[in-house]
């Protein structure tokens, strides 16, 4: 692993800026079973060296934790600096674990500059909206915190611990839709109707607010 570095100078080093939903756990943080708990978190800039990581729960620098990201599977990493709403985490990975990941981020990084080069399957283009963190409103009422991965004009994909049942109606802000699938750290949601990406940000900032 290379040497530990702070936010400012790795915001100035070689990077990919790209969005990875995961979750992780931090030491000493467990639940009422005395069993660790497990954060939702997203990666924002990523090399194959560190990663910036938005999450609810802020460890200290120098915790060790461990991770988890679709695109790029479980690994250990430690955070050598921290703020208000994340921290840099410097990944604990094998060189040949690095040379796969750093293969990702440039095809990751061509999706991005041109996702029309890259099918997506998909009939809506999805984006990142401006808050990633937000408010998710269950059909019972009961209001708790979730992060939006990406989004289209028809629906939104969330990371979360709760797994609420495919076809329940709910909320994302103050987006009405229901759940039409699961994945391994959250659910995809379907809208009511279709929202433009500048209503769709509107409304969410709007809810977290409120």
């Amino acid at each position: 692993m290379g040497l530990a570095v702070s936010i400012e100078r790795f915001l100035k080093q070689r990077a990919v800026d790209i969005v990875m939903e995961g979750t992780y756990v931090l030491p000493n943080w467990y639940d009422k079973d005395g069993k660790l708990r497990t954060f939702a978190c997203r990666a924002t800039r990523v090399s194959p060296f560190r990663m910036m990581v938005e999450m609810p729960v802020v460890g200290k620098v120098g915790d060790n934790l461990i991770s988890y990201f679709r695109d790029i599977g479980n690994f250990e990493g430690t955070i050598s600096d921290t703020a208000r709403r994340g921290a840099l985490l410097e990944i604990d990975m094998t060189q040949a674990m690095r040379a796969k990941l750093a293969d990702k981020l440039t095809w990751l990084e061509q999706k991005t500059k041109d996702p029309a080069s890259i099918s997506e399957g998909r009939a809506a283009p999805r984006f990142v909206p401006k808050a990633s963190q937000t408010t998710l409103t269950l059909a019972d009422g009961s209001i708790h915190t979730c992060y939006v991965v990406d989004a289209s004009v028809s629906g939104a994909a969330v990371a979360t611990e709760l797994r609420p049942p495919v076809g329940m109606p709910l909320g994302i802000g103050a987006c009405i839709g229901r759940v039409v699938r699961h994945s391994a750290d959250g659910f995809a949601i379907k809208f009511v109707k279709q929202l433009s990406r500048d209503e769709l940000n509107g409304l969410i900032v709007q809810a977290k607010r409120g």
